[in-house]
């Protein structure tokens, strides 16, 4: 299975991760997830968890308060004002509560 490419924007930095396979996120219809092959998406994040991961590896948390993401097939791409990437749930959860909420 091949991947897609996750690109994190925030304010003050951008990151890509190639290979992604997997994402999990919620809006206002609830958690929705994003594979390769999906459609051309577009919505808008609410305040807290996503995660995602590449093919053969950890999943990876998100914490962030609300977002806007957009597929194109290729692309994931996720503009939001901060994010938390993190490997461990409890830990992103906890910035999440400390920092983001």
């Amino acid at each position: 299975m091949s991947g897609y490419t996750l690109r994190l924007l925030d304010a003050t930095r951008s990151e890509e991760i190639p290979g992604v396979v997997s994402f999990v996120g919620a809006d206002a219809s609830g958690s929705f997830g994003i594979l390769p092959g999906h459609t051309r998406f577009m919505t808008a994040l609410r305040v807290g968890l996503a995660r995602f991961h590449c093919q053969d590896g950890p999943w990876r948390y998100l914490a962030l308060p609300g977002g806007i993401l957009s597929f194109d097939g290729q692309h994931l791409v996720l503009g939001t004002r901060r994010y938390l990437l993190e490997d461990d749930l409890d830990k992103v959860s906890a910035a999440l509560r400390e920092r983001l909420l």
